[in-house]
């Protein structure tokens, strides 16, 4: 009996599953430091590139960040969208076909992350200069672009594969490639900026290496027998299929896209509010943000394929177990998250830019505002999900479109006229309370189509 309980703990988790909250967590977990790991590792850039390179050209990497997301944002938005079709596809007991649509995805990954690397390069420095590049900043800025380009493709499939893992019922085999990534990425920073003083370059050589560790291990895995959900076959591209997961996945891209969008015209009303030392103060605000909102966005890529799953499946008590634990579990970390951000205001400050005293103190205060932003933050993004994942790219792209670019860009441009810089770090706070007001609106619309409620 003893030896059959064993066995029995030993049975991995399946979408299929009831979830209580320690299952939840246990399955989300994986994702959540996945992602988590994916921004420390991008946030040691920005680390060794302020300490070792200098404010400016810690400025101006900052400044090119929007454009080069954007694009590595197809790749989120691919996968966000193919995943949940996947998992309502296999909910639906339609495995093979499941099979083929995964399989399909990647291929048209990696031919548009080949298309975007060349547009992208091509096109560097211009879009440098309509990003409000200076002239002490556009060379770095190509430069770093540039290079980083390179290995977009590799950044499409690691964030296909971040979510395709989890529909696979494979989170822990994500989470050790995205680990074994970040060491790589550390290691290689310390080596090429702080070593060999190969200044922005060798940061983008460091990033671009990792990303080759998160995005071709994967698609090794796949590519060989094994034991997942998920595996590559045989098939044809279907412009249809990829059309409609693109379309479901379009609001992911949309935030990236907005979220790129709003962080140029913060960089333009910082220069105008603040000069050089504002972009910087930002570009701190940012990699800290990147490593916070991860924790909400690891947990939706945990939670979307269960919920796709059991949609496929009709089991409409299961998406209100996952609703309702959801809601409660992003508003507890938001609150936890808004409480350990002020507490670590100065002393992150001090690692980034405690050099300047300044932008220290800059960035300190803006950061202890910025921190209120938390508090709601996780229940947008995951109200956004949630809609992915049930299929409805449409008021997923509603919820991030509305939240990530209409309130941030009128509360960038607006607050800033009564309450001026601080106006600016007040923004996104502002943005989150109309945004969850949006998200409830949602989802008490659809609770009788979807029997979520």
């Amino acid at each position: 009996m003893q030896n059959a309980g064993l066995k029995e703990k030993k049975i991995a988790i399946q979408l299929s599953d009831h979830f209580t909250y320690k299952k939840l967590l246990h399955f989300c977990l994986p994702p959540v430091v996945m992602m988590v790991f994916t921004s420390i590792y991008g946030v040691v850039d920005g680390l060794f590139v302020s300490n070792f390179v200098g404010k400016i050209p810690f400025a101006a990497i900052n400044l090119v960040m929007p454009f080069i997301m954007i694009l590595g944002g197809f790749g989120f938005m691919i996968g966000t969208g193919g995943s949940a079709l996947v998992a309502k596809t296999a909910g639906e007991g339609e495995k093979e076909k499941a099979n083929r649509y995964f399989t399909m995805m990647i291929i048209f990954t990696l031919i548009c992350g080949i298309a975007l690397s060349v547009i992208g390069i091509v096109f560097m420095r211009p879009i440098s200069y309509l990003l409000g590049a200076t002239e002490a900043m556009i060379e770095d800025c190509v430069l770093y672009g540039r290079v980083v380009l390179c290995f977009n493709t590799a950044f499409m499939l690691q964030s296909v594969f971040q979510t395709f893992l989890a529909t696979a019922e494979k989170p822990k085999l994500g989470l050790a490639a995205t680990v074994a990534a970040g060491v790589i990425n550390m290691a290689l920073d310390a080596l090429f900026v702080a070593g060999f003083r190969w200044g922005v370059a060798g940061a983008a050589l460091a990033t671009g290496i990792s990303q080759c560790i998160g995005g071709i291990l994967p698609l090794v895995y796949f590519l060989r027998p094994n034991d997942s959900l998920l595996r590559l076959v045989k098939t044809k591209l279907q412009g249809k299929i990829l059309l409609r997961a693109c379309t479901n996945g379009s609001s992911e891209l949309m935030s990236n896209i907005s979220g790129s969008i709003v962080s140029i015209l913060y960089n333009f009303q910082l220069l105008k509010y603040a000069g050089e030392n504002g972009v910087a103060a930002y570009g701190v605000l940012m990699y800290i943000q990147f490593i916070f909102v991860a924790i909400f966005i690891g947990y939706t890529i945990g939670t979307a394929p269960i919920v796709g799953y059991h949609y496929g499946a009709e089991n409409h008590s299961e998406l209100k177990n996952m609703l309702r634990k959801s809601m409660f579990l992003m508003t507890a970390a938001g609150l936890i998250m808004m409480l350990l951000a002020q507490t670590l205001a100065f002393p992150l400050a001090k690692v980034f830019v405690g050099y300047d005293a300044e932008l220290f103190d800059m960035t300190r205060r803006a950061f202890q505002i910025f921190a209120f932003s938390f508090i709601l933050a996780g229940v947008n993004i995951f109200a956004s999900s949630f809609f992915t994942a049930l299929n409805n790219g449409g008021i997923s792209a509603a919820i991030s479109f509305l939240r990530t670019l209409v309130f941030q860009m009128l509360s960038v441009l607006l607050i800033p006229l009564i309450f001026e810089l601080d106006g600016i770090w007040w923004a996104i706070t502002v943005a989150e309370v109309f945004a969850f007001a949006i998200s409830l609106i949602f989802l008490l619309a659809k609770k009788n189509q979807y029997h979520y409620l």
